[in-house]
């Protein structure tokens, strides 16, 4: 098996690149109102992330809203694209997007509500039990497979629903890599950067050819722990109208895993709440 392959610079430059990608969710964020569309938020996000160094995209920014975050309906993958959906008061929203900065990739989700939706903040709670729950499983070494498992239970047990089974291969995470300049910078195609679809293709063949994957769902090919490196971890829970993730990047050393920040906003709302 690879084993860890990067230097703390490295694991640094990921930090900034996650913390600029956290910074511009937040502020389009607040910059939500009544009337403004997915498409529109999408967009500016997208602005935001530019006028922040961002020089290619490992997939474009999507915003999702109302019942959107909870992919209700959602039948083929053209669905998951910004709509014309209006924000309304009340509404819960789901911001997402994977920015690169010379070569470093963040893939980042930050949902919230605009304005009182108690509903939201109920999924919220719930939702903290995951981030604990997924790293301590990957540090004891449990293949990738089960701790989908484990984290369907908890999802079951909590009384909702299981909504990262909607995504493309029902993944729960994928792998991130520092991405080499090949190909034209912001290219997209249906929705990822071109050097994000070659260095996936790339990781998928050789990571397969040792009976693993880069890509973490409940199948055969993720019956594995995690392979040493960066995952991208997204567990979306939803109830009835209302869908919630939160989705930051995971290190996974030779002998150990963490989270590669802690001072994230979800994090922060967590501890908040938790201190009340």
């Amino acid at each position: 098996m690879a084993g860890f392959d990067y230097s703390d610079a490295d694991i640094a430059r990921f930090r900034e690149v996650q913390a600029l990608a956290y910074d511009r969710a937040t502020r389009v964020a607040g910059w939500l109102g009544p009337g403004v569309t997915e498409r529109q938020a999408a967009a500016r996000l997208r602005r935001e992330l530019i006028a922040g160094g961002v020089s290619d995209f490992f997939h474009i920014p999507f915003a999702w809203f109302g019942d959107r975050t909870a992919f209700r309906r959602f039948r083929q993958p053209l669905q998951f694209f910004p709509s014309h959906r209006a924000l309304a008061e009340g509404m819960p929203f789901v911001l997402d997007c994977a920015p690169i900065v010379d070569g470093y990739t963040a893939d980042i989700g930050y949902g919230g509500a605009l304005g009182h939706n108690p509903a939201w903040r109920r999924l919220d709670r719930d939702l903290a039990a995951y981030r604990d729950m997924i790293l301590t499983a990957v540090r004891e070494g449990r293949e990738l497979d089960a701790i989908y498992r484990d984290v369907d239970a908890l999802i079951a047990k909590q009384g909702h629903d299981n909504r990262h089974k909607v995504y493309p291969g029902r993944v729960i995470g994928h792998q991130v890599t520092r991405l080499k300049a090949i190909g034209p910078k912001r290219f997209t195609m249906f929705g990822f950067g071109v050097r994000t679809l070659q260095t996936l293709g790339r990781e998928l063949i050789a990571e397969r050819a040792h009976g693993r994957s880069p890509l973490w769902a409940d199948k055969r090919s993720s019956r594995h722990p995690a392979t040493p490196g960066l995952w991208a971890v997204e567990p979306h829970i939803g109830h009835g109208d209302v869908g919630i993730k939160f989705e930051e990047l995971l290190v996974v050393t030779d002998d150990d895993a963490y989270w590669l920040d802690d001072d994230l906003p979800h994090v922060r709302r967590w501890k908040a709440e938790a201190n009340r």
